[in-house]
């Protein structure tokens, strides 16, 4: 990722930087995403496990990261002989889409108020540094 905003503007994104560029998300939780994202049926932390080739504890961590920042849901299924499990699936789009417009108007509203306060800050400042010419 990109360390500054000028870095990002000049890179190529793909719509799942937005992923890695909301959340810092990384790579391996991109590709869980995308996958429940293809999937018609949600999956068990098992079955993500092995449709990306990793570890067991790995994919649940990612599974807990998408969690965590509200891009998939979690249910429980019971078993009729008593116990349950989880599975995983996407949320909604739309839902998600709003979440990261909220966020980005609020980070536009915050830089904007950093600006600013830089504006005034170096403004005031200009005017009691003593001039070389006098």
């Amino acid at each position: 990722m990109a360390n500054s905003m000028s870095e990002m503007l000049r890179q190529d994104m793909q719509c799942e930087g937005l992923l890695e560029c909301f959340h810092d998300l990384k790579e391996i939780d991109k590709n869980v995403f995308k996958l429940l994202n293809e999937t018609d049926q949600p999956l068990t932390v098992d079955e993500i496990a092995d449709e990306i080739d990793r570890e067991r504890s790995t994919a649940y961590r990612s599974v807990q990261r998408l969690l965590q920042v509200g891009f998939i849901q979690k249910e429980q299924i019971n078993y009729e002989q008593g116990g349950y499990y989880h599975v995983y699936r996407p949320r909604d789009a739309d839902e998600i889409t709003q979440e990261m417009q909220r966020m980005l108007n609020d980070w536009y509203a915050k830089m904007g108020q950093l600006i600013q306060e830089f504006e005034t800050k170096y403004e005031s400042q200009d005017a009691t540094v003593p001039s070389i010419e006098g």
